[in-house]
């Protein structure tokens, strides 16, 4: 049966994308917290017992034991092929469970919900509405008012640098800023688990530093909990808590990152080790 973490703190600090101080990471308790759009979002804990995941006539993981802590990023690596978006999609409730347990907070995952919202490489933004429109559709199915969803949806576009950019379709700006308002989109309705599959994958690697240090920004406060797949071991361990090491058709460890979103622990010895370390657990 597959391991679950080593010990972790009940909290962490970040650095702060400016570099400025530490400030509290992004989600270290459960009680519900002001996003600053007029939204409250808490963290929720996410859970699989000695599950197999995939389909019934090629199951890609086995007796995957894991914990997701409300609040926490956790990011998976591992080789092409090994089940990553499988865990994620199972997660979603877009996939059940062969065997064993998924569970929110103690209840089986029977479907996709509206507190788990899934973020893709491709953005899937809706071609035909406006950023802004796209921002405000999981609200408008939540039953909010339109002037209600339009604010909030406004103030999400602000706080991700698209303020100036409501109003354009999605193909009239960049691959990034398609990521943004998919991101904004993820968040604006309140979200508890955010579920995010190479959402960086397909940037440049000066936009993509730039969008992970949006990710922290804009994650903090929310209390929302994370699960972050990406091949870059060095986005892995800049983003998580904890790394979640996956090989061919099984759960290898799960490992706690030291100084997660600090850029200048880059070299910290400690650091260091643990990117020999999960390299050679991955055979990269």
């Amino acid at each position: 049966m597959s391991t679950s973490s080593e010990t972790r703190g009940t909290t962490r600090t970040t650095t702060a994308a400016t570099g400025t101080g530490t400030t509290p990471a992004a989600g270290t308790g459960t009680g519900s917290t002001s996003t600053g759009t007029g939204t409250a979002a808490r963290g929720t804990r996410l859970t699989l017992r000695a599950a197999t995941l995939g389909r019934p006539e090629a199951a890609a993981l086995a007796e995957v034991d894991l914990d997701v802590a409300p609040g926490e990023i956790l990011t998976v690596v591992g080789p092409s092929g090994c089940g990553k978006s499988t865990l994620l999609r199972t997660l979603a409730g877009l996939l059940p469970a062969l065997a064993g347990a998924v569970e929110q907070d103690g209840r089986p995952i029977g479907g996709p919900a509206a507190d788990r919202a899934l973020v893709f490489q491709e953005d899937a933004l809706l071609p035909w509405r406006t950023l802004l429109s796209n921002v405000e559709l999981p609200l408008a199915i939540q039953g909010a008012r339109r002037a209600e969803r339009r604010k909030q949806a406004g103030a999400w576009l602000e706080r991700v640098g698209l303020g100036d950019r409501a109003r354009q379709l999605p193909h009239r700006v960049s691959g990034g800023q398609r990521q943004r308002a998919q991101l904004a989109r993820a968040l604006a309705a309140g979200a508890r688990a955010v579920l995010m599959d190479e959402p960086f994958g397909a940037l440049d690697a000066q936009t993509r530093a730039g969008m992970q240090d949006l990710l922290v920004e804009v994650l903090h406060g929310t209390g929302a909990t994370v699960v972050f797949v990406t091949h870059d071991v060095d986005e892995a361990l800049f983003l998580g808590d904890r790394v979640d090491l996956l090989g061919t058709g099984r759960l290898l460890s799960v490992r706690d990152v030291p100084r997660p979103r600090d850029r200048a622990a880059h070299d910290d010895p400690a650091r260091m080790a643990l990117r020999r370390d999960v390299l050679t657990s991955l055979s990269i």
